[in-house]
């Protein structure tokens, strides 16, 4: 048998199971209450065979750009009822929503791209609709933030998503001015024409740690672009960007601190309090642990008898 024939009975095996699948997920009882749904953020392939399905069978579909939204549902031929919540109508909106549920109908909740509620509105939604007593399910998908962090090489232990930067330059250095000792990988969003200027601002309050610039990720024209924040500002000075930007920085380099060090402060700290109070002020000084600061002291009064 060649590669080929091989090749195409294979793919018309999963072609089958998909099939299956879909149409196991359609037959299955779809019960009242509110649906966030998760979609593609570029590639429409990305989508979850159970979010077709739920939007397939929903009463109506919520979205934030209706326009958007209905190019993807057209494209999976999804006829559902489509309306639109945004920031500007969300309070108009959530009492129609509770009311539908009254009703006994099933609602879903889509965000332009990627998964609802992440930098999108929904917050107040999902809250008013748990207090109301209705469920609330989510369905996992595609996620911008998380799409760029797993691509980007920086630490994926501890991450901290910290959406859209406030507009105005004092909220926005503020704002960075607390993150900046935040011992995680940080994930912005940012549109293109102002990447630059958050680079200079990240390398203002952080100093030249490493960076990311992800932009277009799942589209055909994906990039992503790493280095430390001086070399990324270098290499887009004369690159004009376009598409959805994801801006991420590497956490702040742990520093390590010798014994030394916080021996020569204990001295100065235990010429005027007591050792277990100079162990805390030590500690909580150089962010280490109270227990290694006190038996550093206690060696030094042992040296000193």
């Amino acid at each position: 048998m060649s590669e080929r024939v091989s090749d195409s009975m294979n793919l018309s095996v999963v072609s089958a199971r998909v099939s299956d699948e879909m149409t196991h997920a359609l037959s299955r009882s779809l019960g009242t209450g509110l649906y966030l749904v998760a979609t593609p953020i570029g590639n429409l392939g990305d989508i979850t065979l159970r979010a077709l399905a739920v939007l397939a069978r929903v009463d109506v579909i919520f979205a934030e750009d209706t326009r958007h939204s209905l190019r993807l549902l057209s494209h999976f031929a999804i006829s559902s009822r489509l309306q639109s919540y945004h920031e500007h109508n969300a309070g108009r909106q959530r009492p129609k929503i509770i009311a539908a549920l009254e009703r006994g109908e099933r609602v879903a909740l889509i965000s332009d791209a990627g998964t609802p509620l992440v930098s999108d509105p929904g917050f107040k939604l999902v809250r008013d609709v748990v207090v109301a007593g209705f469920p609330v399910f989510s369905l996992p998908g595609p996620s911008a933030s998380l799409c760029a962090l797993s691509v980007s090489g920086l630490p994926t232990d501890a991450f901290l998503f910290a959406g859209f930067l406030p507009a105005k330059a004092g909220a926005r250095a503020a704002r960075l001015s607390a993150l900046e000792r935040v011992e995680a990988t940080l994930i912005f969003f940012e549109a293109p024409s102002r990447v630059g200027d958050l680079l200079k601002e990240l390398k203002e309050v952080f100093g030249n740690r490493q960076a990311v610039v992800a932009r277009e990720l799942t589209k055909l024209h994906e990039q992503v672009i790493r280095g430390s924040l001086d070399v990324l500002l270098e290499r887009l000075e004369d690159m004009p960007l376009k598409g959805e930007c994801v801006v991420l920085v590497a956490p702040p380099e742990s520093r390590e601190v010798k014994d030394e060090d916080i021996e020569q402060r204990l001295v100065t700290c235990l010429d005027k309090m007591s050792l277990r109070d100079a162990a805390r002020e030590v500690a909580q000084e150089f962010d280490v642990a109270k227990g290694r600061v006190y038996d550093l002291g206690l060696r030094l009064k042992n040296q000193q008898s």
